[in-house]
């Protein structure tokens, strides 16, 4: 008997059967379902975090401190930092500490975010931009993506955004100080936005000002000369004090592929520097959902072994009802391996479309879920502004799939195995004369 033939012969036999039939198939799609489901929240939580973390952020990049004493690193610091093999760049960072703002027309920024940089090193470690070019002198800047949302204009009880094209425009950035008599007072820095950075990603904010390490000079000399009285001018301690050893608030190294941050990492704790990268926590988190995953998945087999004592049900009764045809089979000479494979292929037809009904199920309840539960933990939590839209309680995919539809074939097939076998005991006279 050809494969085609035992198929035609089992579909007709399932036929003679559909209530029974329809009953096994949806249990064993209940199962099904309610295993990818049980699974999709673990592999939906694992997404979102995993999102969340790395959102921003680039794979190859590691941030390095001193370990013990985080002491901030200095030039000679950054010069070890890039003798280290598959380190591609070592960009260096120092931030603006003074009160300040930016002052363009009448719009006004507050404590902006401004740190000094390198533009060469940030180039090379991947700093792209989404209009504008890069700085060419010293007083030349670029702005985050979101920069212009901090330049606000007071009118009443509307605050005014600024909404012009900032490329090009000649900024007024004000580090505010007090002079001897403790009056307020501000120095006036004119420095040219001559780009904008890339759109990030969703969630990212990106309201920063970078400018040049000469101008950070400028601004500081500055500042240290407006703080000293007259009698500390000649002041042999504030001279040294000036020219005190750079150091840099954030210095981060970028590796030249993704497969090298592991083996930067190693050689960074061996020189003693303590450091992080999002690779670090992707590692511990892939194995803790590992587990969890594991676990899930074993809890919702459970349900398609209680789905499979309906198909070894289903399969004993069609066992017995077909008594009599399996007795022709063996006296016209058919083997009774042919007549096992007729049953189990029917136990698998079962547990094949149960699955596939059960995947599209799964889908479907996925969807629903993901739409509802923003709504859900909003009216919760009474906060209407609350960044709910993200959250991804549930997501299938393809190897979960593969996985449970796996499961639920070799349940299937583990149920009908034993009336399969049990078929082909029948004896050819009693079931002729169709004494079961």
């Amino acid at each position: 008997m050809k494969f085609k033939d035992k198929i035609r012969f089992v579909r007709q036999n399932m036929k003679k059967n559909r209530m029974r039939v329809f009953m096994t198939i949806l249990a064993t799609a209940i199962g099904c379902a309610f295993l990818i489901l049980l699974a999709s929240v673990g592999f939906g939580l694992e997404k979102s975090i995993i999102s969340d973390l790395t959102e921003g952020r680039l794979a190859n990049e590691i941030n390095v401190y001193h370990d013990k004493d985080f002491n901030q690193l200095n030039d000679e610091d950054v010069e070890i930092l890039k003798q280290i093999e598959h380190v591609k760049t070592v960009t260096k960072r120092n931030t603006l500490h003074h009160e300040m703002m930016f002052k363009l027309e009448e719009y006004e920024s507050y404590w902006p975010q401004v740190y000094a940089t390198n533009f060469p090193s940030e180039i090379e470690a991947g700093l792209e931009l989404s209009d504008g070019r890069m700085p060419q002198a010293n007083d030349e800047i670029i702005v985050g993506y979101h920069f212009n949302e901090i330049l606000t204009e007071g009118n009443g009880n509307e605050i005014v955004y600024y909404e012009e094209d900032l490329i090009g425009k000649t900024i007024d950035l004000q580090v505010i100080y007090y002079d001897k008599e403790e009056m307020k007072q501000s120095e006036s820095f004119p420095v040219k936005i001559v780009g904008i950075t890339k759109q990030p990603a969703p969630k990212v904010k990106e309201q920063f000002a970078l400018i040049s390490e000469p101008l950070l000079k400028e601004i500081e000399d500055f500042t240290v000369e407006a703080f000293l009285n007259p009698e500390q001018s000649n002041d042999e301690d504030v001279e040294l004090n000036l020219d005190k050893e750079k150091t840099y608030d954030d210095v981060r190294i970028y590796t030249n592929h993704l497969e090298n941050v592991s083996g930067v990492i190693e050689k960074l704790n061996e020189l003693g520097y303590g450091n992080y990268s999002v690779t670090n926590q992707l590692g511990q988190i892939n194995t803790l959902f590992l587990v969890i995953k594991i676990g899930l998945i074993f809890v919702g087999t459970i349900a398609l072994l209680i789905a499979s004592i309906g198909i070894f049900n289903t399969m004993t009764m069609s066992v017995t009802e077909r008594t009599q045809d399996i007795g022709i089979m063996k006296a016209i000479g058919a083997h009774p391996s042919t007549i096992k494979q007729i049953f189990l292929i029917e136990s698998s037809y079962i547990g094949l479309i149960g699955a596939f009904i059960g995947t599209l199920f799964a889908y479907v309840i996925s969807i629903v879920i993901n739409f509802v539960t923003p709504m859900i933990i909003e009216a919760l939590s009474g906060n209407e502004g609350a960044t709910t839209q993200d959250i991804m309680l549930t997501y299938i995919p393809i190897s979960l799939v593969a996985t449970s539809v796996s499961i639920s074939l070799l349940v299937a097939i583990f149920s009908g195995w034993r009336p399969a076998k049990k078929a082909t005991t029948v004896d050819v006279l009693k079931a002729m004369r169709r004494d079961i």
